[in-house]
């Protein structure tokens, strides 16, 4: 029975479910799709991932045509236990909560120390990388209209974060500048 699969190797796994690919067809899909925004998968570790599934017994290299004359490349496909594997390791993605590690938070515990207008830009600064990060998501998701579902999905997702993100920081942004204000006034900085 395979370990628990980790996120890298879920993704590679459950994208030769869909259908056998080599590792370069995995690098443009991952591109293609916006995977690298939510899985750390870089070119060079595709490879790695690939070994490691296949030492599992969760791929094994599958025979297709060639087409043209270029380079033979090793095309994997699922085993039946990795298909399985995918499958359950799936399932449980969906299904669990699991524990999330975001650095804003650690920033935000610390503010305090942050002088209140390098604050204000930094908050500026984060609402600009999300409206940017939202635009490219939304870029690659009009730029691939016949994707199946389960892909629009994601992206979907990834724009729902976002845009959650992006209300908690006009939300908080607005709380922060009255905050400021009562405490000027109860300083006696206020204007009166």
């Amino acid at each position: 029975m395979a370990d628990e699969l980790t996120p890298g190797e879920l993704t590679l796994l459950g994208l030769l479910v869909e259908r056998p690919r080599h590792g370069y067809e995995l690098d443009e899909v991952i591109d293609a799709r916006g995977m690298r925004e939510w899985t750390e998968i870089g070119f060079s570790s595709i490879y790695y991932l690939l070994t490691r599934l296949r030492d599992r017994g969760l791929i094994a290299e599958v025979d297709v045509p060639r087409a043209g004359r270029g380079k033979a490349r090793r095309v994997y496909g699922p085993t039946p236990e990795g298909y399985g594997a995918c499958a359950r390791a799936a399932e449980a993605a969906v299904a669990e909560l699991r524990p999330v590690f975001p650095p804003l938070l650690v920033g935000l515990a610390n503010q305090p120390v942050i002088p209140p207008e390098r604050l204000r830009d930094a908050l500026d600064r984060r609402a600009a990388a999300l409206a940017e990060k939202a635009a490219a998501i939304e870029a690659a998701r009009d730029a691939q209209p016949d994707v199946p579902g389960f892909v629009r999905a994601t992206f979907d997702y990834a724009l729902g974060q976002l845009a959650a993100e992006q209300q908690w920081l006009a939300d908080y942004r607005a709380a922060e500048v009255d905050d400021q204000s009562q405490t000027k006034k109860a300083d006696g900085h206020g204007s009166l």
